[in-house]
């Protein structure tokens, strides 16, 4: 299964595209799609450059979390970055 992400024009926020036509940033609310179905999404979502940039497809199992190849990348972008201000350089400012 598919689903289509983005950014948010407005803030940067990672988003998906829900059942509704209307973007949220709960992944488990994101439409999922199935073959020529997720193109042509995809299509329309691109074409929404008022409200989001870089709209693509990502994998999701039925719970609606990210899979395949791309889980790792897809769940730092849901859930924010991987640097911790307590280590490394930044700890020490």
């Amino acid at each position: 299964m598919k689903a289509v992400t983005g950014n948010r024009l407005g803030d940067g926020a990672v988003v998906y595209l829900g059942d509704d036509d209307r973007w949220t940033t709960d992944l488990a609310a994101a439409a999922r799609f199935e073959g020529d179905d997720a193109k042509s999404v995809l299509a329309a979502a691109q074409a929404r450059v008022k409200e989001i940039t870089d709209a693509y497809l990502i994998e999701v199992d039925g719970a609606g979390a990210p899979a395949g190849r791309e889980a790792l990348r897809e769940t730092i972008r849901k859930s924010g970055p991987t640097v911790r201000l307590d280590l490394g350089y930044q700890a020490g400012a």
